[in-house]
């Protein structure tokens, strides 16, 4: 893990290096060619941090030959928490800034984005198209009925922390995780411009989604309210898939059968193939 400076802010970054293909995978084909996208995880609000994707997602796709990247958003985790700049547009900038930092600016990247991270990724695909390879979205929000809930389920958390001893009396029960958590959650609720600026947050509809021209699938869980606008966006995208996941809800990261890792594995590999053709100035079908 390291600190990364981009955009004015300090975030705390962790990078997996590619780790050699597995013989029996499809794509030994062409094990010294051109590399495929990065792989960047986009977390969710207040207490997600990059830490979310590390078992579930990350170490397996960079044990199937693929960089990993992950960052704790601004003023989450590790990362540094200024009092504003949590609207999307600002967080796109915090993104572009980050692969310049770490070197991936010319190279088109995967983005991974769970929850409100799918919302950012798809943010970031619309209005920098040419940093974006391709998008995994897992259970992303996308409607303002989504943006109306979430504002008023943050407001009635902020009021409950304000003030609150809960903090300090976890961290007397040596319950460390959870006390900083809850300190996290206190102060991006109580002292930043979080809320407002999710209230103020764009949402998406046919028009946005047809711009999209990287390839999207988007993983729902059977039970989740926000199956509906992954259906939209798949029925307006033009290369977009949809997986739904059965028995599960807005939790698809908890899903431990393997059918989510290999869903995101075989959506990797089909853009990883895709980049590399295209490197090769062969056109892509």
């Amino acid at each position: 893990m390291t600190d990364i400076l981009a955009n004015s802010l300090r975030w705390h970054v962790q990078r997996l290096p590619a780790a050699l293909p597995d013989p029996d995978r499809e794509h030994r084909d062409d094990p010294a060619g051109p590399p495929g996208p990065a792989v960047v995880f986009l977390h969710g609000l207040v207490v997600d941090n990059l830490s979310s994707f590390y078992c579930p997602l990350a170490v397996p796709v960079a044990r199937a030959g693929h960089e990993v990247v992950l960052y704790d958003l601004r003023g989450h985790g590790l990362s540094e928490r200024p009092p504003t700049g949590y609207d999307t547009r600002t967080a796109v900038a915090d993104l572009a800034a980050l692969l310049a930092a770490l070197g991936l600016a010319g190279r088109p990247v995967h983005l991974v984005g769970n929850s409100y991270g799918g919302t950012l990724a798809l943010h970031t695909a619309l209005a920098r198209p040419e940093l974006v390879a391709g998008l995994t979205l897992l259970e992303p929000p996308l409607s303002g009925a989504w943006v109306e809930n979430m504002v008023d389920t943050l407001s009635v958390a902020a009021l409950s922390l304000e003030d609150s001893p809960v903090s300090a009396e976890l961290a007397g029960l040596r319950l460390r995780k959870a006390a900083r958590l809850t300190a996290v959650a206190d102060a991006l609720l109580n002292h930043t411009s979080l809320i407002d600026d999710i209230a103020a947050a764009r949402t998406f509809g046919p028009a946005e989604y047809a711009r999209l021209h990287c390839p999207v699938l988007t993983v729902c869980g059977e039970h989740s309210e926000l199956l509906p606008g992954a259906r939209e966006l798949v029925r307006h995208a033009p290369d977009a898939r949809l997986r739904v996941l059965p028995g599960l809800g807005h939790d698809v990261l908890k899903e431990t059968s393997g059918v989510l890792r290999a869903a995101v594995l075989g959506h990797l590999d089909t853009v990883r193939q895709a980049a590399r053709t295209a490197e090769r100035g062969v056109l892509v079908p």
